[in-house]
């Protein structure tokens, strides 16, 4: 079955980096648009970046625009978010999909699959 698995969450300062990763397994990597969502508490889930199957095309929420990079090993079948220049705001559970249609689009109902999350904390 598919598998969605994310690490690289924790505990940082405001203005220092973390990289999320999310392997996965069980799914033609190469076929899928790999998105990444987040969710504060009392709030709902909202896009965050996605990237094509190629890695040529991505696309971000303007909140982590010039801040957070998505990018693709199809090797690896992993996907990373690199997070530079860390916010509290920007504290969440991370969560990485899938896409099977190749879309790239921002809405959570696009999604096929989703990984279990990984919780960032951005500490003032």
């Amino acid at each position: 079955q598919v598998q969605l698995v994310e690490s690289g969450g924790g505990l940082v300062q405001a203005g220092g980096s973390l990289r999320l990763s999310c392997a996965a397994s069980g799914l033609t990597f190469t076929a899928s648009t790999m998105g990444w969502f987040r969710q504060a508490p009392g709030k709902e889930r909202e896009f965050v970046a996605a990237i094509n199957w190629s890695g040529v095309n991505t696309r971000y929420a303007d909140s982590v625009k010039d801040r957070f990079i998505i990018s693709r090993d199809n090797a690896k079948n992993t996907v990373y978010l690199q997070m530079n220049g860390l916010k509290p705001e920007d504290t969440a559970v991370y969560y990485c999909a899938a896409d099977l249609r190749r879309r790239l689009l921002p809405g959570p109902t696009a999604y096929d699959y989703w990984g279990q999350g990984t919780q960032v904390t951005v500490s003032s």
